[in-house]
């Protein structure tokens, strides 16, 4: 069914679509706005100079906490079947 490739990888991240949508979508806004600071920075040397580093350090800490709860969300999943 078509809908399950809308659902499935969510599903794999223990959340629905549009809370997938929501947390994808923030994460590429944060994304977009280090990338931005970083292209300045190589333009002024002497701005952003942490910025690019700092967003990619917090997102990657988000991101893998994301999978832990992941992680222990299937096997919950597991333990309950």
């Amino acid at each position: 069914m078509i809908i399950r490739l809308f659902t499935a990888h969510p599903e794999t991240v223990g959340e629905n679509y549009f809370t997938h949508l929501f947390h994808a979508s923030t994460f590429g806004v944060k994304m977009l706005g280090g990338g931005i600071a970083c292209i300045l920075h190589g333009l002024f040397p002497f701005w952003f100079t942490t910025t690019g580093s700092d967003c990619v350090k917090k997102l990657h800490g988000k991101l893998s906490g994301r999978r832990r709860t992941a992680a222990h969300h299937d096997e919950q999943q597991c333990w309950s079947i």
